[in-house]
């Protein structure tokens, strides 16, 4: 067990009978530096699960993609415009960023009140209202003649897939306006502008407070990489490596992610933290359930707090000869500004026996005391949990950079850090006990987080001109209709020649047959493993299947490495790495004894004579394993198995991971019946009729082809699309002339569409070529693994009804 008791709050002073009354009272609020560590912990899983794809749609710490991906760098310059949405308050600014060699600005701004009825009243309203209020902020500084650029400041979860668009997941903190969640909110922003006939601003960038905060701050400090806001809500920011960031393509760089960290918790991984004066302050909130952590720190929560529990502890006679009077039964009766004042060093008690008074309590000394104490207990575990999350963000930061020892700065806004008279002291203390190996220095925010909007807008324009530059470079890689018209006509021809027992050794297209004739039907049921090998991780997945009224899949795994000596060293030390990786899951998993059905998924060209049997044709993707191509990959893992004398599996089916992401999507969609992959490699499946493949018996039914696309123009036929670059890369790499389109074609593209989404240009340009077929593009949020477990349990089915 955990020791809660937190020394620090009593500061080596002697206690009063009322402060140890309220320690014993207060017992559970009282954390020590070993819970506070484990919060930590707890909070790097949770940050971990955000970012990763298949983990990300449970998790609480949503890790939302920012889309910023620089900070300022001190050539930005030009007026903009920026309006902040959020708080208590709602404010528009101008903007002036100079380049004189002194990194210098000039601001100009205008607060506006944010009444109760617009913000819970409707959607339309709320933004009418904003832009009412840059409209006269325009007329009062006399802009309304120029045309401007705008960042927004929305300081709510949303779900972003460019830097100017923004979908709301949630309202938090006292808004509520109807209508809003699950739109685009800059784009709701833009209607109510297009209003205003006499304004013309264009929305450029929308970003959260905490984004704003960092901006800012970066702006005055390079060294800056945190943003936190501590006020009416809380949150962070922080600059994660792009490699991490699983929502996002690419790999390259880095991207600022919004943690969203109000919601820590919300799936219960704090209850045993929580009070029971959190769970009433719960109960009687606007998102009861939702932002937990959020509750437990910011601003707007921690005033009702101490209001409770005085509450609780005049009821039971501990307080005030147990009067209880009408101002202390009513909700928002005592406010952070409260709290604020009767923690205040010398005037502290002289403040709390004025508000108590004004509750009509009529306090003595003891009872001023106690209260006090109150106060120091509910914003010192606010500063405590604070610096518990921050920590963790340091530590993910440390060690992505591989550092022993990181000097950082945190960007930090919010009324809660700027007016408590103790807080900031409390939770610099906190944090360096916390992470010693952190030099951190903490930035105030002079400028609010708006002013950072206006330095994101400011950034994206330098990166706009930049991207001009570089769209000179890149122009032979934009490719017109009529030429994607002729790379499709060449790509069917090499398909048909895939096919046909004539052309297919000369084919580059290979159209391997899977002998997967089947999809799921949702009558599989049972316990499969899946191995998912292909990158530079392996995946060992332990899948349950149910069928009938309550059909399920659900799934444990494990990650493991595969260093680059594994990779690229024998074909036996391959395997048993694998089979290690597969006995500690095994361990893990406590099923060490079970023979279960597996399919592996092997995402390499493979030449198959059957389900279970798959000769490797050639390694892609960095893997360069020796004795292994021309092997058959089951036979190998089998022999690794058998070395090893530990376990047996039944080896079922192997399948690439194009197949394996089909039939993952096609337990969900019965019309799914294309597997694509576009990542490290691209490959696409398909069900192909039988009748059209010569390269295998029988015309009965469909059989899934994997085509290996990957080929696709080593013969030379796209050499006219192919640039200088293509050719430099190609001939950097480790299958020189091999795999055109596979390593260098597709990574163009992933390369050039930094102001594109990928799967945007890719829907869109399919609709172009293929008019008539109305294709829905279904993502894989499981991964090809539990593909691989799917066709493992159709071949059972299929086996166990005697077809073939």
């Amino acid at each position: 067990m955990f020791s809660r008791r937190n020394p620090n709050i009593t500061e080596n002073r002697g206690q009063s009978w009322g402060e140890k009354q309220v320690d014993r009272y207060l017992y559970h609020m009282r954390l020590s530096d070993d819970v506070l560590l484990d919060v930590m912990a707890r909070f790097q899983a949770e940050m971990v699960k955000g970012l990763g794809r298949d983990t990300n749609p449970t998790a609480t710490v949503k890790m939302l993609p920012s889309f910023v991906r620089s900070l300022p760098d001190g050539s930005e310059k030009g007026d903009f415009l920026a309006v902040d949405l959020g708080g208590s308050q709602f404010r528009a600014l101008e903007v002036k960023v100079f380049n004189d060699g002194r990194q210098s600005s000039q601001l100009e701004s205008k607060f506006y009140p944010t009444p109760k009825e617009v913000i819970q009243g409707s959607g339309a309203e709320l933004f009418s209202y904003v832009a009412d209020c840059l409209s006269d902020f325009m007329e009062s500084r006399n802009l309304k003649h120029k045309k401007l650029p705008l960042g927004f400041t929305f300081s709510f979860p949303c779900k972003q897939t460019e830097l100017e668009e923004g979908v709301l997941l949630s309202w938090t903190k006292h808004f509520k306006a109807r209508g809003v969640q699950g739109t685009d909110v800059a784009s709701s922003l833009r209607k109510a502008l297009q209003k205003h006939k006499d304004i013309d601003v264009d929305v450029l960038a929308m970003v959260n407070d905490t984004v704003g905060t960092m901006m800012t701050c970066g702006y005055d400090d390079p060294r800056c990489e945190v943003g936190l806001i501590i006020g009416t809500g809380t949150n962070a920011c922080y600059m994660e490596e792009m490699r991490h960031i699983d929502l996002v393509e690419g790999d390259e760089g880095r991207m600022c992610i919004n943690t969203e960290w109000g919601a820590f918790g919300d799936d219960g991984a704090l209850d045993d933290l929580r009070t029971e004066f959190d769970r009433e302050l719960d109960l009687g909130s606007l998102n009861p359930g939702k932002q937990l952590f959020e509750k437990m720190i910011s601003s707007l929560y921690l005033g009702e707090l101490v209001r409770l529990i005085l509450l609780k502890m005049t009821k039971e006679g501990l307080l005030f000869n147990g009067k209880v009077s009408a101002a202390l039964l009513t909700k928002g009766k005592i406010e952070m500004k409260h709290v604020s004042a009767m923690e205040k060093y010398k005037e502290g008690l002289s403040n709390t026996k004025e508000i108590l008074t004004e509750l009509n309590l009529f306090p003595s000394e003891d009872d001023c005391i106690a209260v006090q104490h109150v106060c120091t207990i509910v914003s010192f575990r606010s500063a405590n949990l604070c610096a518990a999350a921050l920590a963790a963000i340091l530590t993910r930061l440390r060690e992505n950079k591989k550092l022993l020892r990181l000097r950082t700065t945190v960007g930090i806004d919010g009324g809660l850090y700027k007016t408590h008279p103790q807080y900031p002291k409390r939770l610099h203390k906190v944090v360096r006990r916390l992470v010693p190996n952190c030099d951190v220095r903490f930035l105030l925010s002079q400028s609010g987080s708006a002013k950072g909007a206006a330095m994101v807008t400011a950034v994206a324009y330098r990166l706009a001109a930049q991207r001009k530059q570089i769209d000179a470079v890149l122009a032979p890689f934009v490719l017109s209709l009529e030429t994607l018209r002729d790379v499709k006509n060449k790509m069917r021809t090499e398909l048909e020649y895939g096919l046909k027992r004539e052309t297919q050794d000369r084919a580059t297209v290979k159209m391997l047959p899977t002998y997967v004739c089947g999809t799921p039907d949702g009558t599989e049921k049972g316990k499969y493993l899946a191995l998912d090998l292909g990158g530079t991780n392996f995946r060992v997945l332990l899948v349950k299947i149910r069928s009938g009224r309550r059909r399920s899949v659900r799934m444990y795994n494990k990650i493991f490495a595969i260093p680059l000596e594994i990779m690229q060293g024998t074909g036996e030390e391959l395997f048993d790495h694998i089979v290690q990786c597969i006995a500690d899951f095994l361990e893990y998993m406590g099923i060490k004894g079970a023979r279960l059905p597996l399919g592996f998924t092997f995402s390499f060209p493979c030449r198959q004579a059957s389900i279970d049997k798959g000769t490797l044709v050639g390694w892609t993707k960095g893997f360069k394993a020796t004795d292994c191509e021309g092997e058959d990959v089951v036979d190998m893992l089998r022999e690794a198995i058998r070395r090893r004398n530990e376990f047996d599996l039944d080896i079922v089916a192997v399948v690439n991971d194009t197949v394996g992401t089909m039939m993952t999507c096609g337990y969900e969609d019965p019309n799914c019946e294309i597997g694509l992959i576009a990542g490290t490699g691209s490959n696409v499946c398909y069900m192909e009729d039988m009748k059209n493949i010569e390269i295998v018996e029988g015309n009965e039914g469909k059989m899934c082809i994997n085509t290996e696309w990957g080929g696709f123009g080593d013969n030379g036929c796209i050499d006219n699309i192919r640039t200088k670059y293509d050719k430099e890369v190609d001939e950097g790499s480790l299958n020189i002339k091999a795999k055109v389109s596979d390593q260098k074609s597709i990574p163009r593209i992933l390369f050039s569409s930094f102001s594109f989404s990928f799967s945007r240009v890719l829907q869109e340009t399919v609709k172009e070529l293929a008019p008539r077929c109305d294709v829905t593009f279904m993502l894989s949020e499981d991964g090809s693994g539990k593909g691989a477990a799917l066709i493992t349990a159709v071949a059972k089915r299929l086996h166990n009804i005697g077809q073939k």
